[in-house]
């Protein structure tokens, strides 16, 4: 329920945010305004307001909306009273500022929600290095175990959500990334780090971890935290503060040895030995079956007890001022806008997987699996959705503003608009791409849902 409360919570504010800026930009233009709908089909609710007695329409599907103004192209149009303000009238920069409004208010949009996400402050891990596979990349550029990295191709990393950012940038530009990394004594070094390994298809996966960058893991007691309702650990009559001693007569170590059992066990039963306020307890568990990278693995649904010092240890609250989170803000949309694109070009070329598109399932997983994690992972979420549907309905396709926005270059250059008829062959051919694109997108969802 909260993953489908989540997803018509993101739908309806992106609509209704995108629709919105078509809709104010049009009346500060004098353009009149005859419906504001969020969602298609039948109407579930619907009012009245203003003096242009603008129709406001909440619909059954919400998969989209539209801002209706007047237009000739329509119907008729009172020439005594309302000629002046029908959409066709306008002058071409009124016309291009009324559809650029939609793609321009996601994008303010996500500026705004990461200016709230870095003045209150982020929460990440800090980017120090785990152990390092041998012959991998990471090791071929003599890095360490340890070292604690700094900066990316100068650009400073505070947390391994920073790294993989600037990684993944980086990857569309150059085959090899100099890595400034800090060692002990406060040893600072340099590293070329070869991306060449990287292929088209690795970005759905772990590429971090092919490059053989891992996360530093202290030495966590196997004690149980946080449970799941309805998990087998809370099943299965496990308490808060339990410390594993052994699985199946074998002794665990940590609690990652606990999770590396546990993940090879799927439904299969599992015999406990723990400690309990000072007394052993013997107690049997059945991991439930989870699919993961086409795989099968088990999971018990809880978390580990770390003390403050182990977290200290590891994680990192990145914050900023208001003036110095507003820039950043900025920055992450304008960057993310750009690597979008990039990554759009690269999938046409070939050289990035066209896997990476998503659809409305994907979207809603994630916006189930963001709104469990806490408020600021849905934030973060919904201003990526956001920067997304404003990049998206930029692009150059007819049926898309950007197509409306192609059109109007034209009509700057040509001095009159485009016809209706190449207008109506355009509508064609972007209706084609725009239902290629969605049929390659529930591709996707429906392999990610059986493979994992």
């Amino acid at each position: 329920m909260l993953t489908i409360a989540a997803f018509i919570f993101t739908l309806s504010v992106l609509i209704a945010i995108h629709e919105y800026g078509h809709f104010q930009v049009a009346r500060w233009c004098g353009v009149k305004v005859l419906r504001f709908s969020i969602g298609f089909g039948r109407p579930l609710f619907r009012k009245t307001f203003g003096k242009d007695k603008t129709e406001f329409v909440l619909a059954a599907l919400p998969f989209g909306g539209y801002v209706k103004m007047l237009d000739e192209r329509e119907g008729p149009v009172d020439a005594s009273e309302d000629l002046s303000r029908a959409f066709n009238r306008q002058s071409v920069w009124k016309r291009i500022a009324i559809v650029s409004a939609g793609p321009a208010a996601n994008l303010l949009l996500a500026v705004f929600l990461y200016w709230v996400l870095f003045m209150h402050g982020v929460m990440g891990m800090k980017p120090l290095l785990g152990e390092i596979p041998v012959d991998s990349p990471a090791a071929q550029a003599g890095m360490k175990p340890g070292q604690l990295i700094q900066k990316v191709a100068g650009t400073a990393t505070f947390t391994w959500q920073d790294v993989r950012w600037a990684l993944l940038q980086e990857s569309l530009e150059s085959e090899v990334i100099e890595i400034e990394a800090l060692g002990q004594p406060n040893n600072l070094q340099l590293h070329h780090l070869s991306l060449s390994s990287i292929g088209r298809d690795d970005y759905e996966t772990d590429f971090l971890g092919k490059l053989g960058l891992k996360p530093y893991q202290p030495v966590v007691p196997a004690i149980i935290g946080e449970m799941i309702k309805s998990g087998a650990a809370a099943r299965s009559g496990l308490q808060n503060g339990d410390e594993i001693i052994a699985v199946n007569s074998e002794a665990v170590r940590d609690w990652e040895h606990f999770v590396t059992i546990v993940r090879q066990h799927p439904q299969q039963e599992l015999q406990l030995k723990l400690q309990r306020e000072g007394r052993m307890v013997n107690l049997l568990i059945t991991p439930d079956r989870a699919r993961e990278e086409g795989g099968e693995i088990g999971r018990i649904g809880a978390m580990n007890r770390m003390d403050d010092a182990l977290l200290d240890e590891v994680l990192v609250n990145v914050r900023y001022g208001p003036l110095e989170s507003f820039a950043k803000a900025s920055a992450k949309t304008w960057d993310t806008s750009i690597f979008s694109l990039k990554m759009l070009a690269s999938m046409i070329t070939g050289d990035v997987s066209w896997k990476g598109v998503s659809g409305p399932v994907t979207i809603a997983s994630y916006a189930g699996q963001s709104a469990h994690i806490g408020w600021k992972a849905f934030i973060g979420f919904l201003a990526l959705i956001s920067i997304s549907l404003g990049v998206l309905n930029l692009l150059p396709v007819p049926v898309l503003d950007g197509g409306h926005l192609m059109y109007y270059m034209v009509e700057i250059f040509k001095g009159s608009p485009v016809s209706e008829a190449v207008m109506e062959a355009g509508q064609r051919v972007g209706l084609f791409l725009l239902g290629l694109l969605m049929v390659l997108a529930f591709y996707n969802d429906i392999n990610r849902f059986f493979t994992g």
